[in-house]
Parts: C-alpha cells; structure tokens; sequence
C-alpha cells in the first residue's frame, strides 16, 4: 500500500495534478469572472499581471501571467526539487490556459460582494494547489527559496510584494478599489491558511493519572495510537509520575477522553491544537 501512494507512483501523480487542476481553476474563475470585471487587482504574480493589462492589453492575463512566472520557474529549478518545479508548470500552463478561456462575468454586482467572493474562491483555490506536492507558481516559489536560504518567513515576502504592487496600482486604479483588492488579498491568505491546515489540524493530549499503564493499553488497543510516556513531578508534592503524550485525530478525541475517565475518574487531562504533525500514522514531510 505504502509503495502504490509513493510520490512517484501514478496514483500519487493522478492525485496531486487533480489538486492543482482544481486549485488553478478556482483561483483563474476567482480573479477573471469576479475581480477582473470590477477593476480589481489580486495579489502577487496574477494581480501584477491584471496591473500590467489595465495599462495596456495588448497581452491578455494569462499570457502575462506565464511570462511573468518564467523566470521565477527558472530560480526554482535552480535552487528547489524537479518533482516541486514540474508540477507548479502544471498548474501555471493550467490557471493561464483558464485564464484565456475563462472571459465571462461572474455577475457579482456589489464591489464589496464581488472582494469577498474574489479573496474566497481564490483563497480555495490557492490552499487546494498547495496542498499537493507543488504549488499555485509566483510568489509561493520565490518565497520558499528564500525561506530556504534566508530562513526568511514565508509570508513576510508576500505581504511586501503585495504592500509594493498595491503603492504602484494607485495612481492607476481608483482608490476604492485598491481598497478592495486588499479584502480579496487578505481573504485569499487566510482561506489559503484555512484549506491547508484543515486536514491536518490534530489534538495533543497530556494525561495526568495513577492508570496510565492501563489508559496507554486501552489507546494502543482501541485506536490504534501510541503514546509517550513523560516522567513528571508535581510541583506542591514533588511526588513523581508519569504523563501520557498522544497525538490524535479530531474525531477520536472523545473516545479517548471515554478511555481516560473510564479507567480513572479523577484524571487530569490537557487538550492542544497543533496545526500538523509530521511522521508515522500522520503526514508526510513535503520536500520542496
């Protein structure tokens, strides 16, 4: 099973251009059937190349699009993997093809409509193409490489390019509507945020209690997880025991707080979101 989903087996490959299909498609309907039409500009690589096209359209966006994304391709190739690179061409050649066929209007009236519908749709897309082995192009590319190289934060660099492209849209643009194409930034990253961590958000468990042996058998047997036991002692009777450490899937919290208050009553239990967990039962590292 674990060879058939390898990164290289033609499932694994179906599975992540299907992502970067969807994820393309989302993000050109977003930007040229309800952002276009109102005179706005998208973040990054697209909305630079909307910019450029309100100035002179003699090159459509999608073609923008693609000469534009040319030489950030040439930097990944450079400095990240060929399996990262080739499929963000994918999904490049797939949200500029989509660009130029994609020319009706979405029919969203409002301006303010048209933001929040623009920053969700794109937002879904863009969070639907990274969560594949690649990424949606642009400024996704350039910022890993320098989180690579400069440890820099990934979204630092994008807030700066869009701060810079939002400057230079302003005397060119109305201001209401750069007002408006920072809504559509702003709700992009954070649908983008949403969609990525939505499935691989976890429950960290520490489990205070005299059964432990006992509760630590029953999670192994019942669900199948593992747990970790941590030698503590109590600050007030400095009398030492052990702390249960698990890591589990949302809709097996219950079941274990079921085990832990069956097998001992008066356990204390803490409960912790973590955003992703890397190894064994759960996700796999993503090597760009």
């Amino acid at each position: 099973m674990q060879k058939s989903f390898s990164p290289n087996s033609p499932a694994s490959i179906a599975w992540n251009m299907m992502l970067l299909t969807v994820g393309a498609l989302l993000f050109s309907f977003g930007v040229k059937c309800i952002a276009q039409p109102h005179g706005f500009v998208a973040g990054g690589i697209f909305g630079t190349s909307l910019l450029i096209s309100y100035i002179d359209d003699r090159l459509s966006v999608g073609v923008l699009y693609a000469l534009l994304n040319i030489p950030v391709l040439l930097l990944g190739w450079c400095f990240l993997s060929r399996r990262f690179i080739l499929y963000t061409i994918y999904s490049i050649t797939v949200a500029s093809i989509a660009s130029e066929l994609l020319t009706f209007n979405a029919g969203v009236t409002q301006p303010i409509l048209a933001a929040v519908a623009a920053g969700i749709v794109c937002g879904a897309g863009s969070g639907i193409a990274v969560r594949s082995l690649g990424s949606d192009g642009g400024l996704t590319v350039i910022s890993l490489i320098l989180h690579d190289k400069y440890n820099l934060n990934v979204g630092t660099f994008n807030t700066a390019f869009n701060a810079v492209l939002f400057l230079v849209a302003l005397p060119i643009i109305k201001v209401d509507n750069v007002i408006y194409s920072m809504i559509i930034t702003y709700l992009t990253s954070t649908l983008m945020s949403y969609f990525m961590g939505m499935f691989d958000e976890r429950k960290l468990m520490f489990i205070i209690s005299d059964q432990y042996e006992l509760i630590a058998s029953n999670i192994l047997k019942y669900l199948g997880r593992g747990c970790t036991m941590l030698h503590g002692r109590g600050a007030f009777t400095m009398q030492e025991r052990e702390v249960l450490m698990t890591v589990v899937n949302n809709y097996q919290l219950r079941r274990v707080e079921e085990i832990v208050f069956a097998a001992d009553p008066s356990a204390f239990v803490i409960i912790e979101n973590t955003q992703q967990v890397l190894g064994k039962g759960f996700s796999s590292r993503k090597r760009y």
